[in-house]
């Protein structure tokens, strides 16, 4: 028991590090800046989002023994390759990946050494991200045994302060539907979808420690529930200190602006340094569980061992480097599209994972799964275009206001494909039984 419980810690440990990186740091400060004294129902949309669905996410993992690749084979092989694929080039090198490296640029290298060009940061950045992930089974004691303490003590360090010496007053902003805005703004720390690939990782670490059967779901669980405890306490934290500041700073203030301006209010002429510390430990430990699972992927399923995992963390490296350049403003703003389209996808395939049995149709599976992609698509497609056509027929559908226009058309279409598959089992009985008859 003893062993079990000292690894719940060491591996939820990781599993805290690899979910909290860059956009954990910088998102909840701002939401907190934007809803000032409502940010109690933005904490709890934000916690929905961004620890609710991850935790069951690893969950989800955890009960059939695989990755999102396993969860989404219901719905068809080819499905499963290119949704999977598409999954993790953005929280790879498409997106995730980079976004680690531009925001510990903006936050840790350029404060401190302003002549220091973004490319080098980045190059830099990716080289020590590679003398980690280029040995994948030392991962999980690495992140959990070394750079977690870390981080966790300079987060507290700059959330402590805060408590004790608050910035200023929280006053209301005024801010319309704080919980449904701070429940998709969880999508952008994209831990929902980093938890269905994060999760081999911890999949594999149990194995590696002996554990089988009902022990791995029992360490998974456990695991979750350390890094969303931990997650908790920073989201809240975080949270809190912008909601000080909404006196300070406007609405437009860049969010790696606003993060840095908190921590040397708070620190001083240390809160530099500190800063700069907790920002580097939380964006390393990401990058060094993605781009694990990305190449292990990408070298598995798509190049069939052809290409190297070696080869693989080379290559995302350099295309991630490049990205990181452009800057994390930008990189956010590419990621809004993306993450509509992808999350209601994940999110459907994680709740049909978790009900067992009560899903036990395939039609259902692919119903519903194909429903929150058709329409979440749609949505985008008319918030990019603005399409008059497209933004009054999503308007008729129950939570469109608040972006959240697929979820009853999916529970429909799940509804009619588990009568599809119902029926369809009972005609085929039915038939059975007859041609026995005779």
């Amino acid at each position: 028991m003893r062993k079990l419980q000292q690894d719940h810690l060491v591996v939820g440990f990781a599993l805290f590090a690899m979910f909290f990186g860059a956009g954990n740091l910088i998102f909840p400060p701002y939401l907190g800046l934007l809803t000032g004294s409502r940010s109690v129902p933005a904490l709890i949309g934000f916690l929905i989002s961004g620890i609710g669905l991850p935790l069951l996410g690893v969950m989800a993992c955890g009960q059939i023994g695989g990755t999102f690749i396993h969860m989404s084979a219901r719905v068809g092989k080819g499905f499963s390759l290119a949704a999977t694929s598409a999954l993790i080039l953005a929280i790879g090198p498409a997106l995730a990946i980079p976004r680690t490296a531009a925001t510990t640029y903006e936050l840790a290298v350029q404060p401190l050494l302003p002549s220091v060009p973004p490319l080098l940061s980045a190059g830099f950045f990716f080289l020590v991200t590679a003398l980690f992930v280029l040995k994948p089974s030392n991962i999980v004691d690495n992140v959990g045994r070394i750079l977690t303490p870390g981080l966790l003590f300079v987060l507290a360090v700059i959330i402590m302060r805060g408590l004790l010496v608050p910035i200023g007053p929280v006053v209301d902003t005024g801010f319309a539907q704080p919980f449904a805005y701070a429940l998709r703004e969880g999508y952008q720390t994209m831990d929902a979808m980093a938890a269905v690939i994060f999760a081999g990782i911890i999949l594999s670490a149990a194995r590696d420690r002996g554990y089988t059967g009902g022990e791995v779901k029992r360490l998974v669980l456990g695991a979750g529930l350390v890094a969303a405890t931990g997650l908790a306490f920073v989201y809240g934290g975080l949270i809190y200190l912008g909601s000080q500041a909404s006196t300070f700073f406007r609405a437009d203030v860049p969010r790696t602006a606003l993060f840095l301006a908190i921590a040397r209010r708070e620190l001083g002429a240390v809160g530099g340094v500190v800063l700069a510390l907790a920002v580097a430990l939380a964006c390393l430990t990401t990058a060094i569980g993605l781009m694990s699972a990305g190449a292990s992927f990408f070298s598995k399923y798509i190049f069939r061992e052809r290409v190297s995992y070696r080869s693989l963390v080379i290559a995302m490296s350099l295309v991630s480097a490049l990205i990181a350049s452009s800057g994390v403003k930008e990189i956010v703003a590419l990621a809004v599209p993306v993450l509509t389209v992808l999350y209601p996808v994940v999110i459907t395939l994680i709740a049909l994972t978790l009900m067992g049995d009560w899903a036990g149709e395939v039609a259902s599976w692919r119903s519903a799964t194909y429903t929150a992609l058709v329409v979440s698509t749609l949505e985008t497609l008319g918030s990019l275009t603005r399409s008059p056509l497209l933004q009054t027929l999503l308007g008729f559908l129950p939570f469109a206001a608040s972006g959240f226009a697929w979820v009853l058309p999916t529970v429909a279409a799940f509804l009619v494909g588990q009568a599809y598959g119902w029926l369809q089992r009972k005609e085929l009985a039915s038939d059975t039984a007859e041609s026995r008859l005779r």
